[in-house]
């Protein structure tokens, strides 16, 4: 009784097992299939969703796992992006969701994990009422006090108003009074030998006034704090001028070459000679003034680009074509002569000739076949890579084979025994089929050039060298550059193989007579060709990016020394708005609010870090 009571447990569970297999196997193909759908509407959320659940449910199916693991890449990078997006415009709580739900669904997405981190201090500094802080807390003395180092000193004159002055006397006298003017205190070198000069200055801000005092007296001058200067000779500017150090991030350097390409143009234009390169982290450290960190990054912004990037379409086109024509009669050459026997007689195909000495000669009757044949046929192979290749970048496309070839030296036998020719024998292994190499370089101007290697090979049969067999390769190569539009269609052919023969066989005279010819002969007629046609047409995904930024003229100060003119908002004029239209007529009113200058900030501007 026990017994088949343990029987009826067993044969319920199995009951149960067999009914929620299919059940869970149904289960993970629905959710997969709404991740199909999800992923054709580019709703990448939903199918990562629904690819995890498949994947839970049937975690060693490749499809499932595939699929899942593509969503979730491609789910956590939309969501990193829209972050990027936020951020910029200082919407931190959207961005940190972003960003934290990115890093939920693809742990590692270290981008998604770090810009979170960076993005919650930020809250938390902006709640402590410290916005505009990026560096972490730090934990040490020496980690405070760098927090706490400044950037740039800027001046600020008060009150900021136009100076007209006209004085005859020393350089020192002058920078007096236009400190007076300007709220700010002067400080000289003691070095320094004051000289007599004439300046005259007419409705000129406190900078300016600064800048040609020190132009007419051979003088150089820097603020050491927002309402101090401190004057000193020109020849003096390389040992007193003060130097800032920043750190320059580059997005698209990709080799230690890309690198030091831009730290040769920064040393060679700005003069700059402390500059550390870290190729791991693709960053450039510079010290210099604060011109000619400004200047550095104007030019490592314009040098700083995404490579030009071409996608090359190759339509490989082997075209064979076989023409045959048999046209004739295949007639007897040679017959024999003999003695008739008692089987020969009429039908037997032998008739009597003669006779010889008593004896009847016979001969056989020969047969001839009439023949008209012409065959045709054309085979088209047709191939169609497409390759996708940086700027001034080698693209190799190998379609077909490697066969090993022998190479160097080889003995068949040593002594007298038998050894194998294998012992003392190297191999390399050779590309036979297609095998393409294009460098494409694109211009400014929607053109690109392309320095091609296109070559289509085959073994066409094998020999025997040393009592090793070697394939024997057919090539056919072609060494091409060319300049092409955007899109356009270049042919390359020529490469082609033509073999004609005609051969005439038949009875001499009689088969060169006309029409009646075939009678007594055979014509056989055959044509080949073969040939290879290359279909070449580039198309530019991303070019380079010129900005008018990049193209317009700025003055860098004289053939020694950096030193750069910042251009500042000019105040609207009565009656107009900052953007130069009409104001809106107001009703009258005893009092108007004065409207706010708006100086523009002369500190350097930043790099993405």
């Amino acid at each position: 009784m026990r017994k088949w009571t343990y029987l009826r447990f067993f044969l319920c569970g199995l009951l149960i097992f067999a009914f929620r297999a299919p059940a869970r196997s149904d289960t993970a193909g629905s959710a997969y299939n709404r991740g199909v759908h999800a992923e054709s509407q580019l709703q990448w959320d939903a199918a990562y969703e629904a690819y995890k659940q498949a994947f839970a449910l049937k975690p060693k199916d490749a499809r499932y796992a595939s699929s899942f693991l593509r969503a979730r890449t491609t789910a956590a990078i939309q969501h990193v992006e829209a972050g990027q997006k936020l951020l910029k415009s200082n919407k931190l709580e959207e961005a940190f969701a972003e960003f934290q739900r990115g890093a939920d669904i693809d742990p590692t997405n270290y981008v998604a994990a770090d810009q979170e981190r960076q993005v919650l201090l930020l809250l938390k500094r902006r709640a402590a009422g410290a916005a505009a802080v990026t560096a972490p807390s730090p934990e040490t003395e020496l980690e405070k006090q760098a927090e706490k180092a400044e950037g740039p000193i800027v001046l600020e004159p008060s009150p900021n108003t136009p100076i007209t002055l006209r004085m005859t006397t020393t350089a020192d006298n002058v920078y007096k009074t236009i400190g007076k003017l300007g709220g700010i205190n002067v400080l000289f070198d003691l070095d320094y030998k004051p000289q007599r000069i004439t300046i005259e200055l007419n409705d000129v801000t406190l900078e300016d006034a600064l800048k040609m005092v020190a132009l007419e007296s051979k003088t150089f001058w820097h603020p050491i704090s927002s309402t101090a200067i401190f004057v000193a000779s020109e020849a003096k500017r390389k040992e007193l001028e003060p130097n800032v150090m920043k750190t320059f991030y580059l997005e698209n350097a990709s080799t230690a070459a890309d690198l030091q390409e831009v730290v040769g143009t920064l040393k060679g234009m700005l003069d700059l000679s402390r500059v550390q390169v870290n190729a791991a982290r693709s960053s450039l450290t510079l010290r210099g003034t604060v011109d000619q960190m400004v200047m550095a990054q104007k030019l490592i912004s314009a040098f700083d680009k995404p490579k030009s990037e071409v996608v090359i379409d190759i339509a490989v086109m082997q075209v064979s074509r076989d023409r045959m024509r048999n046209i004739g009669t295949t007639v007897p050459t040679s017959t024999t002569i003999g003695p008739l026997t008692a089987a020969g007689g009429v039908g037997s195909g032998i008739v009597q000739i003669g006779s010889l000495y008593g004896t009847a000669l016979g001969t056989s009757i020969p047969s001839a076949t009439f023949t008209a044949l012409m065959s045709s046929s054309d085979t088209k192979v047709l191939q169609r890579p497409e390759i996708r290749a940086l700027n001034d970048e080698k693209a190799t496309l190998r379609i077909g084979d490697r066969y090993p070839v022998a190479t160097g030296s080889y003995s068949s036998g040593i002594g007298g025994g038998s050894v194998s020719p294998l012992v003392n024998t190297q191999f390399q292994y050779i590309d036979v089929g297609v095998n393409i190499d294009i460098t494409p370089h694109v211009h400014s101007d929607h053109e690109v050039t392309l320095k091609m290697s296109l070559e289509i090979s085959t073994v066409t049969g094998t020999t025997n060298i040393g009592g090793i067999s070697q394939p024997i390769i057919g090539q056919r190569r072609i060494e091409h550059e060319t300049r092409l539009q955007d899109g356009e269609v270049n042919l390359v052919g020529g490469i082609l193989d033509d073999t004609e023969t005609t051969s005439l066989s038949g009875y001499p005279l009689l088969a060169r007579i006309p029409i009646l010819g075939a009678l007594f002969a055979q014509t056989n007629k055959d044509h080949q060709e073969d040939e290879v046609v290359f279909a070449i047409t580039p198309h530019i995904v991303r070019a380079d990016q010129v900005t008018d930024e990049n193209l317009r003229m700025v003055d860098v100060g004289s053939g020694t020394n950096i030193g750069l003119h910042y251009k500042e908002d000019k105040k609207p004029a009565a009656g107009e708005t900052p953007d130069n239209t009409p104001a809106p007529s107001q009703p009258a009113r005893s009092e108007q609010p004065a409207v706010p200058s708006q100086r523009p900030s002369v500190q350097p501007p930043t790099t993405k870090q």
